[in-house]
C-alpha cells in the first residue's frame, strides 16, 4: 500500500480508531480510475468494538428524553448545513457526482431529514390509556428497540446515511452502520460531525466489505438489522438475521414503470422522464429507466426520449453543466456493458450504448427500444444511464406489462385523465406511484417496496415507527 494516500479509519465510541488486523482497500475516484485514499477492512474484532460501544451508548441514550433527541438532531443539522461544501465535496470525490447537481438535489433533502426526524422524537401515537377490562388500566409504550445494524450503498452515501441513522437516534437508539466500500468517506465525515452533539457509542461507522456486512448482521446483540441494497444483499441480510429473530428491514432494488398514455405534451414529458431515469447516472433503485408508452405516440415519444438522452451532459465533478457523472466502480461499469452486449437481435439502440472515453467511468445517455417483456434488460435491473421504451394497446394491457416484474418499489403514471391516473395507480403493485412526475420524495411520505424491493419503510411516521418496538402495561387497581 502506497504511504502517499490517507488511510481512512473507523468511527467507534466517539472517535476514529485503527481496525485489528489493519487490512485496507483503495478508494476510487470513479472520473479518473484512479485510488485516492484507502478504507479499513474491519474484521469480526472490529464489529465486536462497535457493538460493545453501541452497547454502552444505547445505556445511556434510551433513557434521554424525547426533547432532548430532537435538540441533539437538530444541532447535528445546523452543523452539517455549516459544514455541507466539506461533505459535499467528499461526496462528489467519492462518488463522481457532480458539485453542482448534488448541491441542487441531495443537500436540502439531508437537512430537512435531519429535521423531521427530530420533530418526530416528539411526535409518536398510540392508543389512549383506559379501562379495558375492569379494575385494570391499560396502556401502551414505545421504545427504542437497541443496538440498531445498518447497511447503506454506494448510489447516495451520504442521503442514505441519513435514512437509516436519523430516525433509528431519534426512536432512542444507538447505531452500526456499515457504507459501502467503495464510498465510506462521506459517512465517516458525517459521524465525525455527529459526535459532538452525541453521547460516544449511540453512533458508529465501520468500513469494511463483505464479510465486514456478514460480521455485524449475524451479530446477536443488533435486535434490528437495516440495509439498502441490492436484492441479493437483502436475501442474504434477512437469512443471517433468521437464526436471532432480528427485525429486518429490507429497501432493495426496482424496475419502476413509467406508464405514458397518448394524451400527453410528448416532448415535455420526455424530457421530464429523461431527467428522471438519468439523474444519478440513473443508479436509483426507483429512477424512471423502464418506459411503458401507448403505441399511438410511441414513435414520436421515442424519438423525443432520444433527443433529450443526446442534450443530457456527462461530466466530472467539477463541470457545472453536467447532469450526472460516471458510474460508481468498475464492476458497475462492466454490469451496464453487459447489458447491452448481451441485448438480443431484435432490441435497438436508439441512442448511447457505450462507454465514454477510456478515464474513469463514464457511460452514455441510452435509449432502448424494441424489447420483449422477458428479455433482461425489461426483468433485470440495469442500475445505469439505460432507458427502455415498449409500446402498449390499452389500459389493461399497459398494466399488465408494468407489474410483470419481480420489483415492486416505484412507478408513474401520466395522463391528463385524472380517472385513468386514479384506476391505474390503484391498479400499480409498487410502494410508491407518481402522477405526472417521477422520483421527488418528502420527509413527510414513506418510501418502501414489494416483493424483491423488500419491506419496510424509510422516511415518514411510519419509518420511524420501525425503530420503535411495542409494549402494553397493564395494572391492576381493584
Amino acid at each position: 500500500m502506497s504511504t502517499e494516500f490517507p488511510v481512512l479509519r473507523n468511527f467507534v465510541n466517539g472517535s476514529f480508531m485503527g481496525t485489528a488486523e489493519g487490512r485496507t482497500s483503495p478508494i476510487i475516484d470513479p472520473s479518473t480510475g484512479e485510488t485516492y485514499a484507502y478504507a479499513p477492512v474491519s474484521s469480526a474484532p472490529d464489529v465486536e468494538a462497535a457493538i460493545e460501544a453501541a452497547s454502552a451508548g444505547f445505556e445511556v441514550w434510551r433513557d434521554t428524553t424525547p426533547a432532548e433527541r430532537q435538540r441533539a438532531l437538530l444541532r447535528i443539522a445546523d452543523a452539517v448545513e455549516a459544514r455541507a461544501e466539506e461533505l459535499i465535496a467528499a461526496e462528489c470525490r467519492n462518488t463522481g457526482k457532480p458539485v453542482e447537481a448534488t448541491r441542487a438535489e441531495e443537500l436540502g433533502p439531508v437537512l430537512d431529514e435531519l429535521r423531521f426526524f427530530a420533530g418526530a422524537a416528539r411526535m409518536l401515537e398510540g392508543k389512549a390509556a383506559g379501562e379495558y377490562l375492569k379494575d385494570h388500566t391499560s396502556y401502551v409504550r414505545r421504545e427504542p428497540i437497541g443496538v440498531c445494524a445498518q447497511v447503506t450503498p454506494w448510489n447516495y452515501p451520504l442521503v442514505m446515511a441519513i435514512w437509516k441513522l436519523a430516525p433509528a437516534i431519534a426512536a432512542g437508539n444507538s447505531v452500526v452502520l456499515k457504507p459501502s466500500d467503495t464510498t465510506p468517506v462521506s459517512t465517516l465525515l458525517l459521524a465525525e460531525i455527529a459526535a459532538e452533539f452525541l453521547p460516544p457509542g449511540v453512533l458508529n461507522v465501520v468500513c469494511g466489505d463483505r464479510d465486514t456486512g456478514r460480521a455485524l448482521v449475524a451479530h446477536p446483540v443488533p435486535q434490528l438489522v437495516s440495509i439498502t441494497g441490492s436484492t441479493r444483499a437483502g436475501m442474504e441480510v434477512a437469512a443471517a438475521a433468521a437464526p436471532d429473530l432480528k427485525k429486518v428491514h429490507l429497501e432493495l432494488g426496482g424496475k419502476a414503470p413509467v406508464v405514458v398514455f397518448d394524451d400527453v405534451d410528448v416532448v415535455e414529458t420526455a424530457e421530464r422522464i429523461a431527467g428522471a431515469g438519468f439523474f444519478n447516472a440513473g443508479q436509483d433503485c426507483t429512477a424512471a429507466t423502464r418506459v411503458l408508452v401507448h403505441e399511438r405516440i410511441a414513435a414520436e415519444f421515442t424519438a423525443a426520449l432520444a433527443a433529450a438522452a443526446k442534450n443530457t451532459r456527462v461530466g466530472p465533478p467539477s463541470d457545472p453543466g453536467a447532469f450526472f457523472g460516471p458510474v460508481n466502480n468498475a464492476g458497475q461499469l462492466e454490469r451496464i456493458t453487459g447489458f447491452l452486449d448481451r441485448a438480443p437481435e431484435h432490441a435497438e439502440v436508439v441512442t448511447g450504448g457505450s462507454r465514454i472515453g477510456e478515464r474513469g467511468f463514464f457511460f452514455e445517455p441510452t435509449v432502448v427500444a424494441g424489447l420483449r417483456q422477458r428479455d433482461e434488460m425489461i426483468q433485470d435491473e440495469v442500475f445505469g444511464p439505460v432507458i427502455t421504451v415498449q409500446p402498449f394497446a390499452d389500459e389493461q394491457a399497459a398494466i399488465r406489462s408494468a407489474n410483470d416484474v419481480r420489483y415492486g418499489l416505484s412507478a408513474s403514471v401520466w395522463t391528463q385523465n385524472h380517472g385513468r391516473a386514479m384506476r391505474v395507480s390503484r391498479r400499480l403493485d409498487f410502494g410508491a406511484v407518481w402522477i405526472n412526475t417521477h422520483l421527488p420524495f418528502v420527509s413527510e411520505m414513506p418510501h418502501g417496496g414489494y416483493g424483491h424491493s423488500g419491506y419496510g419503510k424509510d422516511l415518514s411516521m411510519y419509518g420511524f415507527e420501525e425503530y420503535t418496538r411495542i409494549k402494553h402495561v397493564m395494572s391492576f387497581h381493584g
